[in-house]
């Protein structure tokens, strides 16, 4: 039997059944290399335990992109092999592993300048940065995303003819931007484009002498290593954000205290996870006192969001009832224009009913989510869904093979 890993793709039958997108068979081969049940593998990919079981015998065909870039994903084919089975949304996605190849030269002035940088131009750019992120919150990233790759190369346009102080807006007005990108690569599951544009962003920022983007970018960092799992690395890109940033503002120090605590409840670390969270929690408090003080791209962080952080939390280390409450409160006070957390924040309450065995609650939730679930809430949403499903049918709910209905229906 082959160990669980990279050393499973080398094998030629799993590399045959992907390249002849063969479904069963990937699934089939890889349990028999790795050892896994239907049930294991399921959980990874997103699927119930007959959806796996369907797909093998060819009762199912795998016909969306959603449901293939989640099996490649999930059984951690390498990205030579996955890249060409991610079955992108054309025209939505970033050129190649990040930024195009010619925007460094272009911030670096290697191109003349066409427009004059001036005070009046970044603050309209800042402003419409402002209103982008709050059209993102609502509408998710996939409509923003070649508009805001335009927007960024108009702000590195405006470097080659900008002096002094002007300059420096520039470039922080440039990282902000990379950063926005790489939250929605992010959002899309697009890892490989999301690393390179916060790498993008942090040099940006250093180079512009801003704390507090640099700091956020190996925060996000962080929150990008726990969405993938990797616990131990969300605590030391977190700490990074803290000791390498100790001038960054309350808010932002409390974003990397939020993230190390996250990261060690993932790995069952609950007495510094809460010690953590409690050290943020009075971070945003005071940041909360003087907004003014805070990063324009903090705007969202408050009581509302660290109450949701605090079911996450709860959910890492398996207190369903504590994540319950926890999420159930921060979802009242989240307001309806943030759709995408709304749902994501939603997804995670049903979740967390499922955990807690209050089957039919969970239904509840999981239900009126699938419609934004499925648009705005892909890839994270979609899969915590799916998740929620496969933790029902493992208990013997009848709701869960609902829900798999629901899902069946968009997937």
């Amino acid at each position: 039997m082959t160990a669980p890993g990279l050393n499973i793709w080398s094998h030629p039958g799993l590399l045959s059944a992907l390249a002849a997108e063969d479904w069963g068979a990937v699934l089939r081969t890889y349990r028999g290399l790795s050892g896994l049940s239907q049930t294991k593998v399921g959980e990874r990919v997103g699927l119930a335990q007959p959806d796996v079981s369907d797909i093998e015998r060819g009762r199912r065909r795998v016909t969306s992109g959603e449901v293939r870039q989640r099996i490649v994903g999930g059984l951690g084919a390498p990205g030579h092999v996955a890249e060409p089975y991610r079955a992108p949304v054309a025209g939505l996605v970033l050129p190649g592993p990040g930024p195009d190849a010619d925007l460094l030269a272009r911030i670096t002035g290697a191109t003349e300048a066409t427009h004059k940088a001036d005070a009046a131009t970044l603050d309209w750019l800042d402003r419409l940065l402002a209103e982008h992120r709050s059209a993102e919150d609502l509408i998710g990233s996939r409509p923003l995303v070649g508009l805001m790759q335009q927007q960024l190369r108009a702000v590195v346009d405006l470097f080659a003819g900008a002096r002094g102080p002007i300059a420096g807006r520039v470039v922080r007005l440039a990282s902000e931007h990379a950063q926005f990108l790489a939250w929605m690569a992010q959002d899309q599951g697009q890892t490989a484009a999301a690393l390179a544009w916060y790498d993008r962003s942090h040099d940006w920022a250093l180079e512009a002498g801003d704390a507090d983007m640099a700091a956020t970018t190996l925060s996000m960092k962080a929150h990008l290593a726990w969405s993938g799992g990797q616990g131990d690395r969300a605590v030391r890109l977190a700490e990074a954000a803290h000791w390498s940033a100790p001038d960054a503002s309350p808010g932002v120090r409390g974003m990397a205290a939020q993230m190390a605590a996250r990261g060690h409840a993932l790995v069952g670390a609950g007495g510094d996870a809460h010690r953590l969270l409690d050290e943020a929690q009075t971070l945003i408090t005071r940041a909360s006192h003087h907004p003014e003080d805070e990063p324009a791209w903090m705007y969202f962080y408050g009581e509302t969001w660290f109450m949701l952080q605090r079911g996450m939390i709860a959910m890492h280390l398996r207190d369903w009832s504590g994540a319950v409450g926890h999420l159930r409160t921060g979802l009242a006070g989240l307001e309806d224009q943030y759709r995408r957390d709304r749902t994501w924040y939603g997804c995670c309450l049903a979740h967390a009913y499922a955990g807690a065995q209050e089957a039919a609650e969970a239904l509840t939730v999981a239900l009126p989510l699938v419609p934004d679930a499925a648009t705005i809430g892909r890839p994270h949403s979609w899969n915590e869904l799916h998740v929620t499903a496969a933790a029902l049918l493992r208990a013997g709910a009848k709701e869960g093979r609902l829900l798999v209905e629901a899902l069946q229906q968009r997937d």
